[in-house]
């Protein structure tokens, strides 16, 4: 045991250490350390290192190594009310722990620089008087970037939240960027999502909604939503892509008094014509003849089935089922005439053009 204690005593290592320092350079990751871990888990904790290692077939050396590193990711600490004995922590606490310093630092630096731009501008135009706050529009990239901006922009927020939330081939990972975004709730800060229709069908996706709704989030749905953005006391908005698979997301961080004015503006119109989000209904209940609409006037362009499914965010299969209630309820023998019957039940007017 004192052996084991005496390793959490020593200095931690390097995260950029060399390759020949007993452990893999810099972030990379070794079975060892997943064995060690998973040994914790599974034992409950870890209380004598010589018994480790002969459980698990490595040298007390390698378990050392491997208590270190995962002593320095947070995902081991020592649990003082039982002695010196190891336990494990919960991976997203640790991930917490080990990733908000580094996304706070990213977006310090970025406000530190803002903030000299925007004093060389004032003192080199004097003419134009102070400089605006709200001028810049620049880049971020990967979600430590992009969820380090959403928990410091909702830290400091006191009015209001307001998110558009479209479809993504990735959920979890667009949940995952947006979660700062509903911690402001905490604070009794109002907060709107508007969200794809989509969001009434999936189970998970109605429990998050249900857990935002409870927290006091208002939502609301539509049939599509073509861009994802988050407008922070109307004031600071941030516009991000949906990346394909395999690629980091990007953002754009928007303090442009107009731009901003525009998003805000445009996100109180989508509201006005969502539904609300009802959680005691199941499915796209309430929202039939929006999504029906939305689907007749993708039909009278001409698309095929995938593509008014993916331009709705939904499954080939949904899609299909709710055009042929569409024609069922129409009487109609082919898809143009049902396009044709649809724009005068619902009065559809040409897609607005860019």
């Amino acid at each position: 045991m004192s052996a084991l204690t005496g390793s959490l005593t020593d200095p931690i290592p390097d995260l950029d250490a060399p390759s020949g320092s007993g452990r893999p350079a810099g972030p990379g990751i070794d079975d060892r350390e997943t064995a060690v871990y998973r040994y914790a888990v599974r034992r409950g904790a870890i209380t004598s290192p010589e018994v480790a290692a002969a459980e698990l077939g490595l040298t007390e050396s390698e378990v050392f190594t491997a208590v270190t590193r995962l002593v320095e990711l947070h995902l081991l600490r020592t649990d003082g009310s039982a002695g010196d004995r190891l336990v494990a922590t919960d991976p997203e606490v640790a991930a917490n722990l080990v990733i908000s310093p580094i996304e706070r630092a990213m977006y310090q630096r970025r406000e530190l620089a803002d903030n000299l731009r925007d004093r060389i501008d004032a003192i080199t135009r004097p003419e134009a008087g102070p400089a605006e706050p709200v001028g810049s529009i620049d880049g971020l990239e990967g979600t430590a970037e992009i969820r380090g901006l959403f928990k410091l922009a909702g830290e400091t927020t006191r009015e209001e939240v307001l998110v558009l939330r479209p479809s993504h081939h990735d959920e979890d990972l667009l949940d995952d960027l947006l979660a700062p975004c509903y911690a402001p709730l905490d604070r009794g800060v109002a907060v709107r999502v508007v969200c794809p229709h989509r969001s009434r069908a999936g189970f998970a996706s109605r429990a998050k909604a249900k857990r935002l709704i409870d927290d006091g989030a208002q939502i609301r749905t539509l049939s599509h939503l073509p861009q994802a953005a988050v407008v922070f006391d109307r004031t600071l908005a941030v516009m991000f892509s949906s990346p394909r698979a395999g690629e980091q997301p990007t953002a754009r961080r928007i303090r442009d008094r107009n731009v901003v004015t525009y998003l805000v503006n445009l996100f109180d119109q989508l509201w006005e014509n969502a539904t609300p989000f009802v959680t005691s209904e199941p499915g796209y209940a309430d929202t039939t003849d929006d999504l029906h609409q939305s689907i007749a006037r993708l039909m009278a362009q001409g698309l095929t089935d995938d593509v008014v499914a993916r331009r709705l965010g939904m499954s080939v299969r949904t899609c299909r089922r709710h055009i042929a209630t569409l024609l069922h309820d129409l009487d109609s023998v082919s898809r143009f005439q049902a396009g044709v019957q649809a724009a005068a039940r619902f009065t559809i007017s040409a897609p607005p053009t860019a």
